[in-house]
């Protein structure tokens, strides 16, 4: 375990975090969630950008 670890420059506590959450999982269902991962974090931009832009236009509107 330890050499897998060094192998891969990552701790043992890092390891078994991510046996635990992927471990079970078939390599098309960790594709799956790996790909729905990237598409919420995306979302999560579209939306911090979208409300950043809105309070932009709404403190324009009020200045005039």
């Amino acid at each position: 375990m330890a050499q897998i670890c060094r192998e891969h420059s990552i701790s043992e506590p890092t390891f078994y975090q991510w046996k635990s959450k992927y471990g079970g999982l078939e390599v098309t269902k960790l594709q799956r969630l790996k790909h729905l991962e990237e598409e919420n974090r995306r979302l999560k931009q579209l939306v911090a950008d979208l409300s950043l832009e809105n309070q932009v236009v709404k403190e324009v509107l009020r200045k005039k």
